[in-house]
């Protein structure tokens, strides 16, 4: 979208952004305040703002930042019948599901679910075998860039990858879902949480909460006990423990469950990952393994 500049020509916001960074930022903080500055003056709206911010942090973050761990990662096993993968499709609303072989550490490949379309057929008589619809698997070092990993993503059409440590074992996957919501936000689908509803459970340990959430509500769910008298939200809580405002990938661990913010403006937290921990004294490479 164009807007009238004072000598009435045609400016854009990108253009009007280049102009009110002249202060040649020495450093990444010096242009997001600055970017924060231009924003507070109405040159662009704070949504534009926080992608701009989404943007500068992929470029500095890592894959193993975001990943998902080995433990929560939602797989089938190579002799699995679609008998037995479809209920796990279902439940879980994703698309595509690592292959593992009886070693969990030994991914084989990737299965998408609409492959598994044709063999649902009550009148398909054809026999299944899931190497004949597997996917090659892409395997990435925990310590690739989020900017480069995209790029990667786009060329090859891939939209998963198997994250590996420096050993060669699985460490986890990463979607390139969750390289965008780095930029843009979370990305809600069918499956995510409806506006009515304020924690959504992703696994036995992983949910979705909406910072929303009133922490009576949070205690009631979880079975804790934090305090509401000083906050009403759970994401008013977090912030506070943070002790600044978190910005996207920041992740605190209160009691015995680890928060991670995966969702923030300029303003306030609007989405948590709320992750249970065996050992709250663990730390979160301690506690993906199985």
């Amino acid at each position: 979208m164009n807007d009238k500049s004072s000598n009435g020509g045609n400016i854009s916001w990108f253009e009007r952004l280049g102009q009110a960074l002249t202060g040649e930022p020495k450093n990444l903080d010096q242009l997001v305040r600055l970017l924060r500055e231009a924003q507070a003056r109405g040159l662009f709206d704070a949504e534009a703002q926080s992608m701009i911010e989404g943007v500068l942090a992929v470029s500095d973050m890592q894959v193993r930042d975001i990943m998902i761990p080995r433990s929560q990662m939602v797989v089938v096993n190579r002799n699995d019948s679609p008998e037995d993968i479809i209920p796990v499709a279902i439940e879980s609303g994703h698309s595509r599901f690592p292959v593992v072989s009886d070693d969990r550490n030994d991914v084989m490949g990737v299965l998408l679910a609409k492959d598994l379309l044709r063999y649902c057929s009550k009148n398909g008589g054809e026999q299944f075998s899931i190497r004949d619809i597997l996917r090659k698997a892409v395997f990435v070092p925990e310590s690739k860039r989020l900017n480069v990993l995209l790029k990667e993503f786009r060329a090859s059409r891939n939209h998963l990858a198997i994250v590996v440590d420096e050993y060669g074992g699985i460490a986890g996957m990463v979607t390139i879902e969750d390289v965008l919501e780095q930029i843009v936000g979370e990305i809600e689908d069918e499956h995510d949480i409806d506006e009515e509803t304020f924690i959504r459970k992703l696994s036995e340990v992983s949910y979705t909460v909406k910072a929303l959430t009133p922490i009576e509500d949070f205690n009631e769910y979880f079975g804790t006990d934090f305090s509401d008298e000083e906050f009403d939200t759970i994401g008013g809580l977090v912030t506070h423990a943070f002790g600044h405002l978190p910005k996207r990938g920041e992740t605190i661990i209160l009691g015995n469950q680890s928060f991670q913010v995966t969702n923030a403006d300029n303003r306030r937290i609007n989405l948590l990952k709320v992750t249970l921990l065996l050992n709250p004294n663990a730390t979160g490479a301690d506690q993906s393994g199985d």
